[in-house]
């Protein structure tokens, strides 16, 4: 398709996107992990793209960058605040480039959830468990077997 790159990992295609879409993934990860830094939002581009894998939940019809940051319900709190408006930076589009490239950072590697939490975090949320937490954000992943793509 024209206007579309393609993410690959080995042979396999994982995704595709427009630059349009590349610049909505960083606008997203600056609104959602700005005070996280450069790791934290990667890891919110590790969950965005993996709702667009995932043939599970609430995800079986997200097939777009696009379709994961504007779902309804179910999206993300990032695309109300006024850091998700405005052009991405060039530091912010470099950092979507690693994720659409395929890099994955724990906790976030098989997350499709998180959430912003200044305590602790809790061991399930919507009955997912825990992958982990970086700094104020809490991940959390389908368990084994539910969502294939992921694991």
């Amino acid at each position: 398709m024209q206007g579309y790159t393609y993410n690959k990992i080995g042979d396999k295609m994982i995704i595709n996107y427009t630059s349009n879409e590349r610049d909505l993934l960083a606008r997203l990860m600056r609104s959602e992990a700005l005070g996280e830094g450069g790791l934290g939002m990667l890891m919110v581009g590790n969950v965005v793209v993996n709702r667009v894998l995932a043939d599970c939940y609430t995800f079986t019809d997200i097939d777009t960058l696009y379709k994961a940051i504007f779902q309804s319900p179910g999206g993300f709190s990032g695309t109300s605040s006024s850091l998700f408006y405005g052009s991405p930076t060039n530091k912010e589009r470099q950092l979507a480039n690693r994720i659409l490239k395929g890099e994955y950072y724990y906790p976030a590697t098989n997350a499709l959830w998180f959430y912003s939490n200044n305590n602790s975090c809790k061991s399930t949320w919507y009955e997912q468990p825990l992958a982990g937490r970086y700094k104020n954000h809490c991940f959390y992943m389908p368990e084994k077997g539910v969502c294939n793509q992921l694991h």
